[in-house]
């Protein structure tokens, strides 16, 4: 099961956010030898969705670290979104660790 975790994001400024996965029990999420992928949209079913960069950046200490310029965060419409994080393991095991809302607040200055 995922944790859940919500998300603030500003339109039109770089992202990087460092996120720690643990397991149903509490312990780190060893990722070694995994990626992660994360997307977000208006709802479950919707065929229009956003991608944010998500890396591994410290497998042993579960830490995912996802990342956006401030390109990609300025054609994010400002709103709220449903996002989920999943790792794929180097056997093709795919689990989703983390879900919940991001919510991108709107860009002033431009």
């Amino acid at each position: 099961m995922a944790t859940k975790s919500n998300i603030v994001i500003d339109q039109g400024s770089d992202l990087s956010l460092t996120l720690q996965v643990t397991t149903v029990a509490g312990d780190i999420f060893n990722l070694t030898g995994y990626t992660a992928a994360c997307k977000l949209s208006k709802h479950w079913s919707s065929s229009n969705t956003y991608t944010l960069t998500a890396t591994v950046t410290d497998a042993t200490d579960g830490e995912i670290t996802l990342s956006a310029n401030n390109t990609t965060t300025s054609n994010i419409p400002a709103g709220r979104f449903m996002y989920d994080i999943e790792v794929t393991s180097n056997t093709g095991t795919v689990t989703r660790v983390l879900q919940g809302i991001i919510t991108v607040t709107p860009e002033i200055t431009r």
